[in-house]
């Protein structure tokens, strides 16, 4: 290779970390090309020598692998923020996504999942309280006294789960001791949560 302007390299591999962190997966060479202005030969001529010399791995279309992501690399899932579920009184949930968020694997898990904003009080012996994120693994089933969203009618409610076959009716029930359990004929399963995202105070 001629000569090596050293700032080329960090101003590649720093555009590919930036690319990286943003989008989830790691930029093509045009894109390199179009993000810090070198020509298409400059930046393939730079990224073969880094991949020969070990300063980066490099398998083809977007998926380059840099030294700092090898060093924090770990596998995520990409989840949707749903937006609100009612704590309280049952309450629309809406479909509409807000944005998607990466959780890593090794600490929430794999799965299908989604994000609701916790409303309300209901919870708050759960330690679900009014804003909160409550991270919800998508399934249509649950076991009793997991908590749930649960869709009745069009109104979606995060509680916990009993089933009464005996009495051919569903518990659900709030974790505020101030409150009343609900009583359904049915109810559908969105989900079951499992973890709880909140701000220190």
């Amino acid at each position: 290779m001629r000569s090596k302007n050293e700032d080329y390299f960090r101003l590649i591999e720093d555009y590919i970390n930036e690319y990286k962190d943003k989008n989830g997966s790691t930029p093509t060479i045009r894109e390199i090309e179009s993000g810090i202005g070198l020509s298409k030969s400059t930046v393939s001529r730079y990224l073969s020598y880094m991949r020969d010399n070990g300063q980066i791995s490099y398998a083809g279309h977007r998926n380059i692998t840099t030294k700092e992501s090898m060093k924090t690399r770990t596998e995520t899932v990409k989840v949707p923020v749903l937006g609100v579920v009612s704590c309280g009184v049952p309450k629309y949930a809406e479909e509409n996504i807000e944005e998607y968020v990466r959780l890593p694997v090794a600490l929430f898990g794999r799965g299908d999942f989604f994000i609701l904003r916790a409303n309300g009080d209901s919870m708050i012996d759960a330690d679900i309280c009014d804003g909160d994120l409550v991270l919800i693994r998508q399934q249509n089933y649950a076991d009793k006294g997991q908590i749930v969203v649960a869709l009745t009618g069009d109104e979606a409610t995060l509680k916990r789960y009993y089933p009464e076959p005996k009495n051919h009716r569903i518990r659900l029930h709030p974790e505020n001791t101030k409150l009343d359990d609900i009583y359904v004929d049915d109810c559908i399963i969105q989900g079951v949560a499992v973890k709880v995202i909140k701000e220190l105070v």
